[in-house]
């Protein structure tokens, strides 16, 4: 029996109860073939553990390896004239209906090479690495067409083979309406979201599906339509739901069992027991509330008192949320939607894991979980979500390994 340990840090296991953030102060975390098999203190060090190679990490401070839930890292272009637009007062809204917004992206992710979005990509894959990011999901969305929709899922699936990072890919069709499909969606639900998702299931590029259930997206009855074919699929489904309106798409979710519901700045409180009864995940997207300047805020109270996991993400994407660091997104939680540093940190950890699925292997520090590791310069958890910006991060651990940066 071999392996590693690593010692004499602050350990911020994340595991639910106990000490906040279940910090250990002089900790230990014993890993092998990949995996945890002990954590504590290292005055506590089973005696046969004590053998394994010891790497000292300087008292650094250590967190399970960041997940960011939602992203839509894949497109062409960029819609910097927009955000002028919206600084003299147009609305997202307004921008969306007179041809831009997420069309302007579809036409633009149409027109760049595999390799174009492969490598713009990457650079904000990089951006997240350098927060201590190890999961990412990438949705379709730009395409909305079965042939492009299959292209940016195979580009997002590419990226693995690029960076040491695990991508999760969704199925986003139902994000928009074409032009070639202009006042017709339920031809377009018909013909390209539902008969796209079985091609794509079957070519294997498919973890979840998704939509956009908004006044300027698909109503809730469409979307019941994408959400029964991702069941006949056994694949599972999450939602835009109540980013500028309440459709009661955070209800349609919670009757599909679904991963998650993201955004819901328009989520009635009386809808709130419905997440929390069917476990669905509440994913808090700050930077589009913060880039839109919105003001109605999510029910954070609500969701709080009712026990729903609250993840936060970047929701990085070229119109919205034009940003790529969870840390930040951790940030503006803080600061726009009074979530304690803790939370913050539990929601791009444990709650985000959770929200992908995967809430067996990631997320938390704990026997038996992967050993994918965040090692900080950092004093406290706290400071994670305090200090804006930076270069934090002094390494992974990842399949055992410490690779320092």
């Amino acid at each position: 029996m071999s392996g590693r340990v690593f010692a004499n840090c602050m350990l911020a296991t994340m595991v639910d109860g106990g000490a906040p953030y279940g910090l250990v102060e002089s900790g230990a975390v014993a890993v092998e073939n990949g995996r945890i098999a002990w954590v504590g203190s290292a005055i506590d060090l089973p005696v046969a553990f004590k053998t394994w190679q010891l790497t000292d990490l300087g008292g650094a401070l250590v967190t399970p390896a960041l997940v960011d839930c939602h992203t839509h890292l894949v497109f062409g272009g960029d819609r910097s004239r927009e955000f002028a637009l919206r600084l003299g007062g147009a609305s997202y809204e307004e921008i969306a209906r007179a041809g831009g917004g997420i069309r302007s992206t579809v036409a633009a992710t149409r027109a760049a090479s595999d390799q174009d979005l492969l490598r713009s990509a990457l650079r904000r894959v990089d951006d997240l690495l350098a927060d201590g990011v190890a999961v990412i999901e990438v949705k379709s969305g730009y395409g909305l067409t079965i042939e492009h929709e299959m292209r940016m899922l195979r580009v997002a699936r590419a990226i693995e083979q690029h960076r040491p990072v695990r991508i999760l890919t969704t199925w986003l069709a139902a994000h928009a309406l074409p032009p070639e499909y202009a006042d017709a969606p339920d031809a377009y639900i018909d013909e390209v979201a539902i008969p796209g998702l079985r091609a794509a299931q079957a070519e294997g590029f498919v973890d979840a599906v998704d939509a956009f259930c908004e006044t300027i997206g698909f109503t809730p009855a469409q979307v019941r339509r994408v959400f029964e074919a991702a069941r006949d699929l056994g694949l599972p489904v999450k939602l835009h739901a109540e980013q500028l309106s309440d459709l009661k798409g955070a209800v349609l979710t919670a009757e599909f069992g679904g991963l998650s519901a993201d955004h819901l700045e328009y989520l009635a409180i009386s809808d709130v027991p419905r997440l929390a009864e069917k476990n669905v995940v509440a994913v808090l997207l700050p930077g589009a509330f913060f880039a839109l300047r919105e003001t109605q805020l999510p029910p954070i109270d609500a969701l709080r008192t009712h026990g729903v996991a609250m993840a936060v993400a970047t929701d990085s994407n070229p119109g919205s949320s034009p940003m790529s660091s969870l840390r930040l997104a951790m940030s503006m939680a803080c600061t726009l939607f009074r979530l304690t540093p803790e939370e913050a940190l539990a929601g791009a950890t444990r709650h985000a894991a959770r929200a992908l699925g995967l809430g067996d292997e990631y997320g938390s520090i704990a026997p038996g979980k992967r050993a994918e590791l965040a090692v900080w310069d950092a004093p406290h958890p706290d400071f994670l979500s305090y200090w804006i910006g930076g270069d934090l991060l002094r390494g992974r651990i990842a399949g055992g390994d410490l690779h320092e940066r």
